[in-house]
């Protein structure tokens, strides 16, 4: 079974990097960065971090693992919860990025508000859940 790995990702100036994505025929939608983990990857934490570096040329520093959960397709998705400091878009590698079928992807910037965090109500919804619940609880840091 496949594992996928996705970062929530905090900046110092606190807010959380989404990835926007828009696709021919399909409302836009938010997901968290990363990807699946591969063979080459000598662990969960490591792929994230090549996630990190592939989708948006950034260093991360790994907090801790905040939820797993079982997607749709059988795969378990790993979500931790992340510094970072610095990234650049525009340096991307990633290879979905190559790709034309696959529609944009677009670096977005939110506070780390439950307000921000409705208003584009990232998938998959149970991460979203478990952030809101999180934040409401205090269990979430504002500020890393």
């Amino acid at each position: 079974m496949k594992q996928r790995v996705r970062a929530i990702l905090i900046t110092p100036d606190n807010t959380m990097l989404l990835m926007k994505r828009i696709r021919p025929g399909t409302d836009p939608y938010w997901v968290f960065v990363g990807g699946g983990v591969e063979d080459s990857d000598a662990t969960r934490e490591d792929a994230l971090l090549r996630e990190v570096r592939e989708e948006i040329a950034g260093e991360a520093e790994i907090v801790r693992l905040l939820h797993q959960l079982e997607n749709p397709m059988g795969e378990t998705e790993y979500f931790y919860l992340a510094r970072i400091t610095q990234w650049n878009f525009d340096d991307k590698t990633g290879p979905e990025f190559q790709r034309d079928d696959r529609g944009e992807y677009l670096l977005d910037e939110i506070p780390l508000t439950n307000e921000a965090l409705t208003a584009v109500n990232p998938l998959p919804e149970e991460i979203t859940h478990v952030l809101h619940t999180a934040l409401e609880r205090g269990d979430l840091p504002t500020t890393l």
